[in-house]
């Protein structure tokens, strides 16, 4: 299974040192089986750093796991239970790590469910309420890798197209900066957001074998027609 995770530079050699505490599933290494959620957090990252996003691809070996006895979480989908272990890993008052898991997967509680989560602690929505209110959101997915063991599960992917697609990427960003003048930051936004860069990252599309003027002049007719959404 195919895992992406969205940051400023490629994540060659993965440090859980450098994970911060207190998230959705304590302090580890997240990743995501959506691609653009991925790249919409590479996006605040470089935005944040004045950087370029940058996302890294990996093969989760679901097999791994299984066959070296980890402990794994899954959350399906919001639910009591998820909303609670969500609340005890942000405690700040509680000892971490918070739970003895090696892997834990399930939906991402972002800035907006954040919110309605802390409305429920202060008792101003019961969890059925906060529960029916997250139900309705955009699908969401990450898993958190939270011991040196657990990594072994995901390998790096290598692949030649990625040079390609990165360098077609950086010509696009270039093309759009002087006929469009668009700062950067707007170009990279611009073009990670579109549907024609979400099909020539996808190796399968070989799209990064064409010229890139003609991928070019795809990502002009989205923006002409307003297709691209304007998020960051």
């Amino acid at each position: 299974m195919k895992m992406f995770h969205g940051s400023d530079v490629r994540i060659e050699k993965i440090d859980l040192a450098k994970g911060g505490e207190f998230k959705d599933f304590g302090r580890g290494f997240y990743v995501t089986n959506i691609r653009k959620h991925a790249h919409r957090r590479a996006l605040a990252i470089a935005a944040e750093h004045g950087t370029k996003p940058v996302v890294t691809e990996f093969e989760y070996i679901e097999a791994y796991p299984i066959t070296m006895n980890m402990t794994i979480k899954r959350f399906d989908t919001v639910s009591e239970e998820w909303v609670k272990f969500v609340v005890m890993n942000r405690d700040r008052n509680l000892r971490h790590p918070a739970h003895a898991c090696d892997i834990v997967e399930g939906p991402i509680a972002d800035d907006w469910v954040t919110a309605q989560i802390e409305r429920y602690q202060k008792g101003r929505i019961t969890v059925e309420q906060l529960i029916e209110r997250l139900t309705f959101r955009e699908q969401t997915h990450q898993m958190c890798f939270c011991t040196p063991v657990s990594l072994w599960a995901l390998e790096l992917v290598e692949d030649d197209a990625r040079f390609e697609i990165e360098d077609i990427g950086n010509a696009l960003i270039e093309a759009l900066v002087v006929d469009c003048s668009m700062d950067e930051q707007t170009a990279f936004r611009t073009l990670f957001n579109s549907g024609t860069y979400e099909q020539l990252v996808r190796s399968e599309t070989k799209m990064y074998t064409c010229p890139w003027t003609d991928i070019y002049s795809m990502l002009i007719r989205e923006i002409e027609d307003n297709k691209i959404p304007s998020q960051s």
